[in-house]
């Protein structure tokens, strides 16, 4: 029964690390690219001299 317990707060802590990675990769921008370069590809903009 204790081993339920540890295996059970040893999940919840990794669940809350990653949400909080995740949270912290929202903040800082990490998704707002919306011109990504597997997009970017498919337009046919000429480079700038």
């Amino acid at each position: 029964m204790s081993v339920i317990i540890l295996l059970l707060i040893a999940s919840i802590s990794v669940a809350g690390l990653f949400l909080g990675a995740f949270i912290w990769s929202v903040k800082t921008g990490q998704y707002d690219d919306e011109n990504a370069p597997s997009v970017r590809m498919l337009f046919e903009d000429k480079p700038k001299p």
